[in-house]
């Protein structure tokens, strides 16, 4: 009897190791918060210092800089290809603002959940 409780807590606490190790690697997103327009999809940038642009382009103004942030899309368009030798490369951008209402600034979709193209954003 003691042997197999002995052999439980091992392989409780071992799971409890893998899922710590789990969590780590890969963080969920927060939940989204409210008071953003409902008829737009949310959209999360899962990088961190992230530039927010005045165009789909790099050589545009920045706008803001975020870091793992939830913001609204308004539409998605092809712009500038963006390559990131972390991530790879993409030549869409999502228009967006903030949850609070705020000018439409552009990120390239590399830095937002969703792939290539985001599901739910209509093209602009």
């Amino acid at each position: 009897m003691k042997r197999l409780m002995r052999r439980s807590a091992t392989a409780l606490a071992a799971a409890a190791l893998t899922a710590g190790a789990l969590a780590t690697t890969a963080q969920a997103a927060p939940a989204a918060p409210s008071g953003g327009d409902p008829t737009l999809t949310d959209v999360y940038i899962w990088a961190t210092d992230v530039r927010l642009r005045q165009h789909p382009t790099t050589d545009s103004n920045v706008l803001a800089v975020r870091s793992t942030y939830w913001l609204d899309a308004v539409c998605q368009k092809q712009g500038q290809y963006v390559h990131d030798p972390a991530v790879g490369g993409n030549s869409w951008w999502t228009a967006v603002q903030e949850f609070a209402g705020s000018d439409i600034a552009w990120v390239n979709n590399l830095y937002l959940r969703g792939g290539e193209k985001i599901a739910g954003v209509p093209d602009c």
